[in-house]
């Protein structure tokens, strides 16, 4: 019996829908202006920082969750940045545009 079947053991009345694994992207509010990606070192240390997101708090603390758990590196949420350990520019940008962001690289 695999994971599906005693899924729907326990939970018969469930009807499976497509739009349930689409969930988690379409409850982060999408905006006109682009985001903006740069580099800065700060201590001797490169880092990307990532700003100008105009929606709630709560969801831009989930993007930078998303986005660290992806590139697997630590980072944090402050001062409505969002600040990520190394360069990525590249591969945040990446991961920005197939979710519906508009992305602006400053800087290098």
């Amino acid at each position: 019996m695999d994971f599906q079947d005693q899924l729907k053991n326990l939970f018969p009345e469930h009807q499976h829908t497509d739009n349930d694994a689409q969930i988690e992207d379409s409850s982060i509010w999408l905006q006109e202006e682009p985001m903006i990606c740069k580099y800065e070192k700060r201590k001797g240390k490169p880092t990307t920082i990532i700003e100008g997101y105009t929606g709630a708090d709560s969801d831009f603390k989930q993007l930078a969750k998303e986005i660290k758990k992806m590139l697997s590196v630590g980072g944090s949420f402050k001062n409505e940045q969002i600040i990520i350990q190394g360069d990525y520019r590249d591969k945040i940008m990446d991961f920005l545009k197939n979710k519906g962001f508009k992305v602006k690289r400053v800087g290098g």
